[in-house]
């Protein structure tokens, strides 16, 4: 079994994450090393002198971006990402491209590059770090390699760290959920960056972000919009990442929260409220003339949107059911198909629902999204709670667990989480004191700019409509 370790057990005679005859002792198993599992461990070593055991079943850490389409890109800029011990990104705006103007966003390369510099340079120099790629969790007890099939017991002194709870499947690890009859072309969309044979045709189905990816990775290559389906069960809302920016473009990205806030509280119904937004531009969608029923949370660009309504076949006929030589077989009817089309899977079902649990129990604590926000934030925020919180009830409760959106009104459900555990947070000095100076907190750098004359205009507009907007959205979303 491969360990990687920082350098323990210590001579000194302190002994921190141990592996004593084949035994691994820690205060907390983590189990999966992406997102969720390394910004929890970091806020763990900052604010705790804990020992921490890391197994994933991969061989390095990243998480899904270690399988990812060459050309994903983050939703937000990468300054708001990842482990906050480790800075991330140039900050640098882009200069070209669909997202020229705002704050860079990373690729997978880059993304698994930070998360592999935050295990080498931070983690395990902390001596209280093991990390055990290649292996999986089996039980409350063992730990199995991947490679050798080599068992080695593990003993958690204080909690299992579930980070895998909410994992999805993505098209690259996962068969596509239709039919393929023998001959049809049909890949994943990250096979394009690899494409032997050019195709006639490009189908693209699914209604997510990958799909969204794939159809301006093709429109920016300079593929004919005309050569092009897209097939998409759902039409979607999507945040607009001009208001999720950085730096000295954090302002405009607090004037455009008063602005969410108020709209929340004057709604009339949900779909007023999205009215609202899409009228001010918080919120984006690609075909004005459909109502979309989606929310997946996925930050987009407005370059980005006016490419994609430039695809004018848009097949919404439900899911696909199976892909055939000559048709393609949907829910609510049959399109035709040629031979020489490339059919571009992107509808694996990357976010997950399973049931909600409490996310600190005895012996356990299970990763989940608590509200509205990116999510490097949310789960800084647990570990920063478990180390700093001493009773499981007082962390339950600022810190209940969400469904990842799916439909409008799962947003509506998110913002209020976020408006209130806002609130919450001000009972629990540490915590509070954290997030307001975290580079992973969207308005950590207001003060910055507290001469700008927008910034007490829009706190003046945020406070004249926050009791609203609490008062309203339960409203809302009684009424979904």
């Amino acid at each position: 079994m491969y360990l990687r370790t920082g350098g323990f057990p210590c001579t000194d005679g302190r002994v921190y994450c141990k592996c004593v005859r084949g035994r691994i002792e820690a205060d907390y198993l983590v189990v999966g090393a992406g997102t969720a599992g390394m910004v929890f461990t970091d806020r763990i070593l900052a604010h705790s002198d804990a020992t921490v055991a890391i197994v994933d079943r991969r061989h390095a850490p990243g998480g899904h971006w270690q399988d990812a389409y060459p050309f994903v890109r983050l939703h937000q800029p990468a300054n708001l990402y990842g482990v906050e011990s480790v800075p991330f990104g140039a900050d640098r705006r882009d200069v070209n491209g669909t997202n020229a103007g705002m704050y860079e966003l990373a690729g997978p390369s880059e993304i698994c590059a930070h998360f592999e510099e935050a295990m080498t340079r931070v983690f395990l120099p902390t001596g209280r770090v093991v990390y055990l790629p290649e292996c999986e969790f089996v039980d409350e007890g063992r730990i199995v390699s991947r490679l050798d099939g080599r068992t080695v017991p593990v003993t958690v002194r204080r909690r299992v760290v579930d980070a895998r709870y909410l994992e999805g499947r993505i098209p690259a690890t996962s068969a596509p959920p239709f039919a393929v009859a023998e001959g049809v072309r049909c890949i994943p969309t990250g096979g394009l960056a690899r494409l032997a044979h050019p195709a006639g045709r490009f189908t693209v189905i699914g209604a997510g972000k990958t799909a969204l990816d794939t159809c301006v990775w093709l429109l920016e290559r300079g593929v004919d919009p005309a050569d092009l389906t897209w097939i998409k069960p759902r039409e979607g809302w999507w945040p607009n990442r001009r208001y999720l920016q950085p730096h000295d473009q954090v302002v405009e990205q607090y004037v455009a929260n008063a602005a969410q806030i108020e709209a929340m509280a004057q709604a009339t119904t949900i779909d007023d409220l999205f009215a609202r937004l899409d009228e001010q531009g918080i919120l984006l969608r690609v075909d004005p003339s459909v109502p979309p029923t989606m929310f997946h949370g996925a930050i987009v660009g407005e370059a980005e949107i006016a490419l994609l309504r430039q695809i004018e076949d848009v097949v919404r006929l439900g899911h696909v059911r199976a892909v055939e030589r000559d048709r393609i077989i949907l829910d609510e009817g049959v399109i035709p198909t040629t031979r020489d089309t490339l059919h571009l899977h992107c509808a694996a079902s990357g976010l997950v629902r399973p049931p909600l649990r409490p996310i600190f129990e005895p012996g356990r604590i299970t990763l989940q999204p608590m509200f509205w926000g990116t999510v490097s934030f949310q789960y800084a925020m647990l570990g920063v709670v478990e180390a700093e919180l001493h009773d499981d009830d007082q962390k339950n409760k600022l810190c209940r667990p969400l469904h990842l959106w799916d439909r409008n009104v799962d947003f509506l459900i998110a913002y209020a989480a976020l408006m209130a555990n806002a609130r919450a947070r001000g009972q629990h000095p540490a915590v509070s004191a954290w997030s307001r100076t975290s580079r992973l907190y969207p308005f950590a750098e207001l003060e910055r700019y507290a001469d700008d004359p927008r910034i007490p205009e829009a706190r003046e507009r945020s406070r004249a409509h926050a009791a609203g907007a609490l008062s309203n959205l339960p409203r809302l979303i009684a009424s979904a």
